[in-house]
């Protein structure tokens, strides 16, 4: 049997202490397992009405394992054994902690960057099954994906037919279109959003392909489901969702450390599930992954700061009494998944939102798709260029870039519109985020310049996840956009645009809503892209607190 445990000290006990009464005494656990959909007000009964499956999906993905069984021995039987997802925001990020913590090989292809998607498309193909994650059809990430797959098969002389698996929701257009293709098709539940997704079709197909037990896995959360559905003060969802957004002030950076759980990754899935689902209406919880114990928001965390510290489910010690805001979360993976859905729907409440759109990832999709329309010479030209860095200002208020024609001194205007006591920092790198890995290292030097919580995401990855909180969130944001020109652009069979001209879309329309909504954006260009990074490497680790 499975268990969960959460402790708390310092800001984040005194909001359980105070709002965990209420919630009870408002029997908010057992209407949420009850899929009441008034919990959130009236603003967000009709979203909510559709989206409240995933309570139960502990029990109600049963039927999944022996079809995902099934299916994973008839791919092993022809040798098939390198499974690649193609999917965006929750419908990649569950499969891929699930896979990284069973230890099971999985390629995620959640990118629209031409140098990432020819490599994946290079690896392995003769052993390849390809799962594509879509609740629609319509991401056009994933689209263009599922079409650079079924050429690269039909090229290679393989029916793509016999090697793509389809998970979307029973009939949406994708369902519609595979079918008539003849591709395997497995449903989703329809009335369960993305980011809460984990255990339905969307998670486990592509894990059980890749060999995880997925069984084992609904175990896990159904042996903690009555325990999160009581309206008991004990109840750790309840305790971890009124931590997360019950402080007061709101300590609305959440910053999310692994202490040892052996889960691989999950911080990463809870950033996408927690910053999608509470960022909007100008409120919202920040959650910022750190590395560990030396990293500076965990080792001095600000006013605004939170401390969550995932450790082994069998640890029983607490947080300090001296600890500002601190909690401690303990459990299995399958455990979880369901208690973090659940504490984000619980902070939802707490926060006065709806924990169910994600009303500004629509509207940087539009304005991406307006600007492939426009074609890609549409960039306005850039205020300077340093070495191979060209450099653009968007949003904030005024000519915050003043006279800066050098990226040092381009940095030093943006973090000079940063608010000292709420501000972040959010580092967007629309790059190939295995071949330019080393990038991601620049997070903690910037958070020690600035001495602020600084996010660093993969573009178009974070669009799914802290994507909504930028803009949706509090105005406090300092924004660093990284572009490159691919090495080797990449056509999309049937489309009149490239995965180049796709990327470049998808950042050019982040940026324009982020500026829309008065965001200061810094955007770097790397017009050669080895030269460039190193450029641009030397200016983010320079400098900050020791």
């Amino acid at each position: 049997m499975s268990s969960l445990s959460v402790s708390a000290s310092g800001a984040a006990a005194d909001a359980i202490g105070r709002h965990v009464p209420s919630l009870v005494d408002d029997s908010v656990a057992s209407r949420l397992f009850a899929q009441d959909p008034t919990l959130w007000g009236p603003d967000a009964e009709s979203e909510s009405s559709i989206r409240l499956s995933w309570v139960g999906l502990p029990r109600s993905s049963r039927p999944l394992v022996g079809e995902i069984a099934a299916l994973r021995e008839s791919f092993s039987e022809q040798g098939l054994d390198h499974v690649v997802l193609c999917g965006m925001g929750g419908s990649s990020l569950a499969p891929e902690v699930i896979c990284a913590t069973a230890g099971k090989p999985l390629v995620v292809l959640d990118s629209s960057d031409p140098d990432y998607v020819r490599r994946a498309l290079g690896d392995d193909l003769e052993h390849t099954v390809v799962v594509v994650s879509s609740k629609s059809g319509s991401t056009v990430e994933t689209d263009s994906q599922r079409r650079a797959y079924e050429q690269a098969f039909t090229d290679a002389g393989i029916d793509p037919a016999s090697r793509i698996v389809i998970v979307t929701d029973p009939g949406s257009p994708l369902d519609q279109e595979s079918r008539g293709k003849g591709y395997r098709v497995v449903n989703a539940d329809p009335n369960v959003g993305g980011r809460y997704s984990a255990l339905t079709a969307f998670g486990l197909v592509p894990s059980g392909l890749a060999g995880v037990d997925v069984e084992a896995l609904l175990d896990e959360a159904e042996s903690v489901a009555d325990l999160l559905a009581a309206d008991d003060d004990a109840n750790p969802g309840l305790r971890l969702g009124a931590a997360m957004g019950g402080t007061d002030p709101l300590r609305d950076k959440l910053v999310l450390v692994d202490d040892g759980s052996g889960i691989v990754g999950f911080a990463d899935w809870a950033e996408q599930l927690i910053a999608e689902s509470t960022g909007k209406n100008g409120t919202g919880v920040l959650p910022v992954v750190a590395g560990g114990e030396q990293d500076p928001e965990v080792a001095w965390p600000a006013a605004d700061v939170t401390v969550v510290r995932l450790v082994a489910a069998d640890n029983e010690s607490g947080p300090g009494d001296d600890v500002a805001s601190e909690v401690r979360v303990g459990g299995a993976l399958g455990a979880q998944l369901l208690l973090w859905e659940v504490a984000t729907a619980v902070a939802g409440r707490l926060l006065g939102i709806n924990p169910f759109d994600q009303p500004d990832v629509e509207s940087a999709k539009k304005a991406a798709r307006a600007l492939l329309d426009q074609g890609t010479g549409a960039a306005a030209d850039p205020a300077a260029t340093d070495g191979s860095v060209e450099i653009r200002s968007l949003g904030g208020s005024g000519d915050w870039l003043g006279d800066a024609t050098t990226v040092p001194a381009a940095l030093d205007a943006l973090f000079a519109q940063l608010d000292p006591q709420h501000g972040y920092v959010a580092v967007m790198a629309y790059l190939d985020r295995l071949a330019d890995a080393d990038l991601a290292e620049c997070r903690v030097p910037l958070a020690r310049r600035t001495e602020r919580p600084t996010t660093f995401g993969w573009g178009p990855r974070f669009l799914h996840s802290t994507g909504q909180f930028h803009k949706g969130g509090p105005a406090v944001g300092v924004y660093l956009q990284v572009t490159t020109a691919p090495k080797e652009d990449l056509s999309i069979p049937g489309r009149e645009f490239t995965f180049g001209d796709f990327i470049a879309s998808q950042a050019g329309g982040d940026a324009a809503v982020l500026a829309e909504h008065g965001r200061p954006v810094l955007q770097l260009h790397l017009t050669d892209h080895d030269a460039g990074l190193a450029q641009l490497r030397e200016a983010l680790l320079a400098g900050g607190r020791a």
